[in-house]
């Protein structure tokens, strides 16, 4: 039996990809061992979406080879896609596989290990259209399952690699997507996460083309796991339908993270963004009246071209006076074959990363803030196989996307959902007593 490692950067699709390839491969005969530890083969599932990914890309290489320095090493994922002339250099990397070719590696496996296939296997990823529908993700080293309803994206924004990463969007058939939901609570799953990289377009290449909306309305009323989060959703794409299904469902998570990048009219139309700051004003504000407790997160990124200090203000103040629980600040970094890599106006990477820090501490007092409306009060909380880094206490995460300290309670059981009053919080997590036992 052949021991595997995967490492795995990115994004929830990503992290998704890696358990369907660690499942399959599982069922293979291969055994999958946690990554630092002694394997002969080790896949590493890169992301691009930043220079910091890259950078993180080709450290996870080179912790690898130091882990273990006789395996085949295997470099697949987005930045494999998209830079592969940069790595074909890196002669520690025996073989790059892009995304297209990523699913299916498990078969590729025995030639790989034979020495009968190319080194680099990169596809054209805008020529792929349905989405690999045969997934098989076991997720059993979690508490909460991933599941990709959705690939690619068909938008141009001027700053993002991920179209020519991903290829176009293309989405799971509805039933596919409750069959695989159902799956996930015959196994017990408490919680699951809809993923995917544009997920707003979703169903839209379908044969008849279904809405997000639609997918939601059919997941309330069939088995499913109780809790169902949605990841990023772009602001335009944030429906009334949307809001009315948050406001009755009894499964969809108060949590929703957009993407809103900036809050200056200037630097939005550079970015190719399709809203102005007052749509975004008019509809933050609209989903906090309407869910008061619901989480809002946004990512924000700075130091775009041409983004001087007034423009930055402008996106600092905008966020300042929103009811956004947390931000997620990303510094600009230019990714080659992008149409802001063309851009003038450039900023110093210097004054990006102070732009960066400015930004991550208001977004540390948004996250007290936000916190801070609990105290006192109680929280559903699931508990996962977590604790807290120092104190080995207990955690758990809300329904609208509060981590959760236990300060008592440490016979609860993993993967039951109980609620807990919170009596105290910080900029990080909140802290609570049990309020009663498992449900």
């Amino acid at each position: 039996m052949k021991t595997v490692t995967i490492a795995t950067l990115g994004c929830k699709a990503n992290q998704f990809d890696s358990e369907v390839l660690a499942t399959s491969l599982e069922e293979r005969g291969y055994q999958i061992v946690p990554f630092g530890e002694e394997a002969e083969i080790t896949i590493i599932n890169t992301c691009t979406v930043t220079h910091r990914a890259d950078f993180e890309s080709r450290q996870l290489i080179r912790k690898a080879i130091r882990y273990n320095p006789n395996s085949l090493i295997i470099l697949t994922g987005c930045y494999a896609q998209t830079q592969p002339d940069l790595l074909v250099p890196l002669k520690e990397v025996r073989y790059l596989l892009g995304n297209k070719e990523k699913l299916h590696l498990p078969e590729l496996l025995p030639a790989l290990i034979r020495g009968e296939a190319p080194r680099v296997q990169v596809g054209e990823i805008q020529r792929e259209t349905p989405l690999f529908e045969n997934l098989t993700p076991s997720f059993r080293s979690h508490t909460r399952a991933f599941l990709k309803i959705q690939d690619g994206c068909d938008a141009r924004c001027s700053y993002c690699i991920v179209p020519y990463a991903r290829g176009p969007s293309r989405s799971l058939p509805l039933d596919k997507v409750i069959g695989y939901l159902n799956m996930f609570k015959e196994k017990g799953f408490k919680e699951v996460v809809l993923t995917g990289i544009h997920i707003g377009s979703y169903g839209m290449d379908l044969h008849p083309p279904v809405t997000l909306d639609q997918l939601l309305e059919e997941i309330e009323h069939q088995e499913t796991p109780p809790r169902i989060r949605l990841s990023s959703i772009e602001p335009q794409e944030f429906s009334s339908q949307l809001m009315t299904l948050l406001t009755r469902s009894k499964k969809l998570c108060p949590h929703i993270h957009l993407p809103i990048q900036s809050g200056d009219e200037k630097i939005l139309k550079r970015m190719n963004r399709s809203y102005d700051p007052s749509f975004l004003y008019d509809l933050i504000t609209k989903i906090h009246q309407t869910l008061p407790k619901a989480s809002i997160g946004a990512d924000i990124l700075v130091g775009f071209p041409g983004e001087g200090e007034r423009e930055f203000m402008q996106t600092y103040q905008l966020i300042q006076s929103l009811p956004i629980s947390y931000l997620h600040v990303f510094p600009y970094s230019v990714r080659r074959g992008t149409e802001a890599a063309k851009l003038s106006g450039k900023i110093e990477e210097k004054e990006i990363k102070r732009r960066a820090e400015v930004m991550r501490e208001l977004g540390r007092e948004k996250r007290k803030a936000f916190y801070s409306q609990f105290l006192h009060q109680d929280l559903e909380v699931l508990i996962e196989d977590r604790k807290e880094t120092g104190t080995e206490r207990r955690m758990g995460l809300s329904r609208n996307y509060i981590p959760v300290v236990l300060l008592q309670g440490a016979c609860v059981e993993i993967n039951q959902e109980i609620k807990v009053r919170v009596v105290d919080v910080n900029e990080k997590v909140v802290f609570g007593k049990v309020v009663y036992g498992n449900r």
